[in-house]
C-alpha cells in the first residue's frame, strides 16, 4: 500500500501528482495487463527484439 504524506502548505493536487508517479513507478498496472493473458516465451522474446530494432532505427535516424 502506498502512503503519501501531505506536507504543510502543500496543495492536494501536488500530493495527488506524487501519488500517481509513485504508483506508476511500482509497475503494478503493467504487471496486471501482462497477467491478463498468457504469452508464450517465444512471442515475448520476438516482441522484445522487434522493440529493440525499432528503438535502434529511431536512434540512428535522429543522429543523421
Amino acid at each position: 500500500m502506498l502512503i503519501i504524506e501531505v506536507k504543510d502548505g502543500e496543495s492536494i493536487d501536488r500530493a495527488l501528482k506524487r501519488y500517481k508517479r509513485k504508483f506508476q513507478n511500482t509497475g503494478l498496472v503493467k504487471e496486471l495487463r501482462e497477467r491478463r493473458e498468457f504469452t508464450k516465451p517465444s512471442v515475448r522474446r520476438r516482441n522484445l527484439i522487434l522493440k529493440a530494432a525499432y528503438k535502434e532505427k529511431m536512434r540512428t535516424s535522429i543522429g543523421e
